[in-house]
């Protein structure tokens, strides 16, 4: 937790992937045989009211806490791969270069922030991603679930989701209590989104994204009812059909990172390529919005519209906009990396750039058309 930010606060959110029951059905894009955990929104949240979103929430200090080192391996990076350098012209995001020792915890980011997203998606579905005793379980395929001997009794595990809710410092006194460790080793490192500068409200975050597979849905998972009405497993493809449908609507980054998983329909294929990209790292991107005269397009890293210099606190005041229209822009351009948003529920990505950090670019998909496109 880095209390000296001024202009966002640091989060984390878990793209939860599970193996499905049954058959995988059909969709536009194949067949899937996993799903994601997805979560609705309370409508009287203060960000994105009513949106569906992968569980996550704000960095607490109970996450930095030194305690944790009596549940994990040895420092500094208790048992997690290094990152391997950033390839040239790119820098490691400021979330996992930040000193935290010099903010006065001996864990680094890459383990609080995996700590933060675990802890969040109990808080939130109830869902305990725990491994009995302190390191990572044997096996490299996708994690499996927590032996049902470790589980508490409904009735105390609702009792313990309460308390974590209220307090973030009991969910360690949950995990000594189970005789477990936070299972870091099953969160891979996926992406790093910054809010953008002006969005209504003000309300700005830096948040960690991080992807784990699981061999088959956890038991329990619930919405608490507070900040979550409502939960839903959903394969990428089938997720974004709600969406075209309108029966949800996603933020941005979400619609984006699951326009990305639709590179995959293979639960294995995706624990296998999360596994070996994550110690690649990943840069942090903060979307620039540009305002045409029938709509809007956030500008991603690497588009040819993208600003040299990025105005990241808000405090340049920079607006960009143009009185032509999208599809004017969309013709004028060659390098694209850019989410154009005609309004809360037609989106398309465009991304014609080499993805870097050796990841991939999202399946090209415009919510409002009933055909997946090709990539440009």
């Amino acid at each position: 937790m880095n209390s000296r930010l001024r202009h966002w606060r640091e989060a984390a959110t878990l793209l939860l992937a599970a193996g499905r029951p049954g058959r995988p059905p059909r969709s536009p894009s194949g067949p899937s045989d996993y799903e994601l955990l997805l979560l609705r929104r309370s409508p009287r949240s203060g960000f994105m009211p009513g949106a569906h979103v992968f569980p996550g929430g704000l960095v607490e200090a109970a996450d930095f806490s030194a305690e944790w080192l009596g549940l994990l391996p040895a420092p500094p990076l208790c048992g997690l791969g290094p990152v391997r350098p950033p390839p040239p012209g790119s820098s490691r995001a400021p979330l996992f270069t930040t000193d935290r020792a010099r903010l006065g915890s001996p864990l680094p980011g890459e383990v609080a922030f995996r700590i933060c997203a675990i802890r969040e998606t109990f808080e939130e579905a109830g869902i305990l991603l725990l491994v009995p005793g302190s390191g990572p379980a044997a096996g490299g395929g996708p994690a499996p679930p927590l032996p049902a001997e470790r589980w508490p009794p409904a009735a105390e595990l609702s009792e313990w989701r309460r308390r974590v809710r209220r307090d973030p410092r009991c969910f360690l006194e949950l995990c000594r209590r189970l005789g477990c460790a936070p299972d870091i080793w099953a969160l891979q490192e996926w992406s790093n989104w910054l809010t953008p500068v002006g969005r209504a409200g003000g309300r700005r975050y830096d948040t960690a994204f991080y992807l784990c597979c699981l061999q088959r849905r956890p038991p329990h998972a619930s919405q608490d009812d507070q900040e979550v009405t409502a939960l839903l497993w959903s394969s990428p493809p089938e997720a974004i059909e709600r969406f075209k449908s309108q029966e949800i609507w996603f933020a941005p980054p979400q619609f984006y990172e699951l326009c990305r998983l639709c590179n995959f329909s293979s639960l294995r294929e995706l624990h296998q390529f999360s596994s070996d990209r994550a110690l690649e790292g990943c840069e942090r991107w903060m979307p620039v919005m540009l305002t045409a005269s029938d709509g809007y397009i956030q500008l991603l890293p690497g588009d040819e519209l993208y600003p040299e210099d990025p105005d990241y606190t808000g405090e340049k005041k920079v607006i960009m906009s143009t009185d032509k229209k999208v599809e004017d822009l969309m013709k004028e351009g060659s390098v694209f990396h850019r989410i154009v948003i005609k309004n809360i529920n037609n989106l398309a990505v465009y991304v014609n750039i080499q993805a870097k950090y050796k990841h991939k670019n999202p399946v090209m998909i415009d919510s409002h058309c009933s055909d997946y496109n090709s990539r440009l």
